[in-house]
């Protein structure tokens, strides 16, 4: 009998193993990816509509479930990505739920959404060092931390974080309450 508790407890401990490596461990969500990620980028100085990620071996490694939008600045492009929803035709590779295919350039991604059933337009996934919140209509906080968040792509432009981005930022919008 001991021998059987023995043998089920080491079952249960593999069990638990493999489905916390099926899931991410800081959201618990499914991770699915149905293929491997574009990290390819242009070659011999082709130019970019947008930033290219800031580490291309690493796009398709970040979490899944982040932050949506806001912050009003950026520090890094860490990777472009095209949401597929089976429900708008896509294939059902996922238990029928939503999943991504994540690209080191937006042009990569425009591109596979275009020619992919049930894809959306390509969101990017940008790292937040240092962002602005509004807890309230016109009520703007400084806040210190990172931050990984998707944004539509277009916020892209002029939302760069420089040193004086947010305090210039902070003091514009106090002027404009007076």
């Amino acid at each position: 009998m001991r021998q059987i508790v023995a043998i089920l407890n080491q079952a249960a401990v593999v069990l638990m193993v493999a489905f916390c490596l099926f899931l991410e461990p800081s959201t618990g969500r499914n991770a699915f990816q149905p293929e491997a990620p574009n990290r390819a980028v242009p070659s011999g100085g082709a130019a970019s509509n947008y930033p290219i990620a800031v580490d291309p071996a690493l796009v398709g490694s970040y979490p899944s479930k982040t932050h949506s939008g806001a912050g009003y600045f950026y520090d890094d492009v860490l990777e472009y990505r095209v949401w597929i929803d089976p429900q708008s035709g896509g294939e059902r590779l996922n238990a029928g739920s939503d999943y991504f295919k994540a690209f080191a350039t937006y042009e990569e991604a425009l591109k596979y959404s275009q020619s992919t059933k049930g894809a959306e337009s390509p969101l990017v996934l940008v790292r937040q060092l240092e962002h602005v919140n509004e807890p309230k209509k016109g009520i703007f906080e400084h806040v210190k931390g990172e931050r990984l968040t998707e944004w539509q792509v277009e916020w892209l432009a002029e939302s760069k974080r420089g040193p004086n981005s947010i305090p210039d930022f902070l003091a514009k919008h106090r002027k404009s309450l007076r």
